[in-house]
């Protein structure tokens, strides 16, 4: 319990630091936002518009420490400004409108790219020698070698333009009406399966490796030979001995993809036009949306943080070492 406090204490640091660091960066930006957005819509707007602008931003009057009690007291009332770019909506709804896709999007990548990952590293490090063990890891290396981009840009002409078998962009078609319903269910299915499936084969192989590396570590513990001496059965030893063990290591690899579905899968969101917090923080950058690139910003630095720290948890769950380790 100690060793968890310790790790939320450091982590509650960096949080704050992180906080510290959002309110100064567009501070100390040449400039500041309100003259960047004069300076791009100048023929629409007049000069007195900047001081308006500036308000918006927190930037006008006072000294620094003023300005920074006020962006803290919006911040605990979950105000997060206003979007420049889908004026006059709210950061914290169009955050809101992203982030669901995003979870979805990057939830399915995790489990499917861990499951399958995972399980083919502990089959081809059990089978070592193997024809599959020859085959499956290579090939599996030679796709992740790929750009990203370069395999989606292939899987949507092949799949969408060329032989028009599955849905080019967007999260759900245009003809059918978001709902609790079979027909927009289906429609967000289909929608998943290209940005899914290739972002699954570029990663699968890191999952692979680390999994098959660290499980030929274990199959030379004593336990195993002992589980074997006992009489288990084969796929018992596999299971609930060897892989169990080996699995610890990629708990880190898994919390840091765990981390980065709160910051979108960008590439997957801007070839796709699927429209999670990836692709918003594109369009703010284009676009110049100074408060909602704070917002993304912000969001997942603290949602990188919180995952790290229930990964430390699950660790001291597994591993009985890390237990004792912490209590001495």
């Amino acid at each position: 319990m100690a060793y968890l406090l310790r790790r939320a204490l450091f982590y509650l640091l960096a949080a704050a630091a992180a906080v510290v660091l959002n309110f100064l960066l567009p501070r100390l930006m040449p400039g500041d936002p309100a003259t960047a957005m004069f300076a791009s819509f100048k023929d629409h707007l007049s000069p007195s518009d900047i001081d308006a602008m500036r308000e918006a931003y927190g930037l006008s009057g006072g000294s620094l420490w003023s300005q920074f009690t006020e962006y803290l007291g919006h911040l605990f009332q979950g105000d997060l400004g206003t979007s420049l770019s889908q004026f006059p909506a709210p950061v914290t709804s169009v955050v809101g409108d992203g982030l669901g896709w995003s979870v979805l999007l990057g939830t399915t990548v995790v489990v499917l790219g861990f499951a399958v990952g995972a399980g083919l590293g502990a089959l081809s490090a059990w089978r070592q020698g193997s024809r599959f063990d020859s085959v499956v890891p290579p090939l599996t290396m030679l796709v992740g070698a790929f750009p990203y981009f370069f395999l989606a840009l292939v899987a949507v002409y092949l799949l969408s333009v060329k032989w028009p078998l599955l849905p080019l962009g967007q999260a759900y078609g245009f003809d059918v009406d978001p709902g609790w319903n079979v027909w927009f269910a289906g429609s967000v299915v289909q929608h998943l399966i290209l940005p899914v499936g290739t972002v699954v084969l570029v990663s699968i192989g890191g999952w692979l490796l680390t999994m098959r590396n660290t499980m030929i570590g274990v199959l030379d513990e004593d336990y195993l030979t002992m589980a074997h001496a006992k009489g288990l059965a084969r796929r018992r030893v596999l299971g609930a001995y060897a892989a169990r063990n080996a699995i610890l290591p990629t708990v880190t690899t898994l919390g840091m993809a765990i981390g980065a579905v709160f910051s979108g899968q960008l590439l997957t969101e801007v070839v796709f036009s699927y429209p999670g917090v990836g692709h918003q923080l594109y369009e703010a950058v284009t676009t110049h949306d100074y408060p909602l690139m704070q917002a993304l910003f912000l969001i997942i630095t603290l949602s990188l943080l919180l995952v790290n720290l229930l990964v430390d948890a699950v660790y001291v769950l597994l591993d009985p070492r890390v237990r004792s380790g912490a209590a001495a």
